[in-house]
């Protein structure tokens, strides 16, 4: 795990996507392109980024571990609670999570969430759901339809559960790659997930009482 952001900062932990084979864990171009553009827009928020000691949806139990372990790490020794962010693979990996006792939200961006995974970890919490609507499976990418992440976000409604679903506009399932020389390549679309999420911490900031950042 990396951190960015102060040490007595609001915890956010974030967790990236994966892939079928059973690899070693990496930084995630999504995620790691959102933290370097969130940590100057919330410099009160300690961002914890997860590499998984194996990125696949395979051994979903062991990146759930891992995300587990992070939060124990993360948990703020003033009480206040943890955000937990998920990008693709890692809505499913912050669902399973989400029971850990620091967790108060979790947002997931065009999140995986198995039909057959349950959503009673979500319980007591709340889900915020974000999605690109040109999403879907590419040849050698893969991804997250609409219907499939509607698909979780309606089953954890009808649990009870208080959840949103916002859909960006053009957007496809990457919101950065990672290029030559290990350069992130904004994909389209990149800013409006940042100002989606951005307004996700906000609203996580505002229930965990941290006053409002100056302009």
């Amino acid at each position: 795990m990396r951190r960015t952001g102060p040490d007595d900062g609001l915890p956010v932990v974030c967790l990236s996507g994966g892939s079928g084979g059973l690899v070693p864990g990496d930084w995630g171009g999504s995620i790691e392109l959102l933290v370097s553009r969130l940590a100057p827009r919330h410099p009160d928020v300690r961002f914890h980024e997860v590499r998984y000691r194996v990125k696949s949806w395979n051994r979903l139990e062991l990146c759930v571990e891992d995300a587990r372990a992070a939060l124990d790490a993360a948990t703020d020794p003033r009480g206040r609670g943890t955000l937990l962010i998920g990008f693709s693979m890692g809505g499913a990996v912050a669902i399973g999570a989400a029971g850990h006792p620091s967790v108060t939200a979790v947002v997931g961006l065009a999140p995986w969430i198995p039909d057959r995974m349950s959503v009673e970890s979500l319980r007591g919490r709340r889900l915020a759901v974000v999605q690109g609507s040109l999403d879907g499976w590419l040849p050698g990418i893969p991804g997250i339809t609409p219907a499939s992440s509607r698909r979780g976000y309606e089953r954890v409604r009808e649990a009870g559960i208080p959840a949103t679903y916002e859909l960006i506009q053009g957007a496809l399932h990457p919101i950065a790659l990672r290029g030559p020389g290990g350069r992130l390549i904004p994909m389209p679309r990149a800013g409006v997930w940042t100002d989606r999420v951005a307004a996700q911490i906000d609203l996580f900031r505002a229930a965990e009482g941290q006053p409002e950042a100056a302009d």
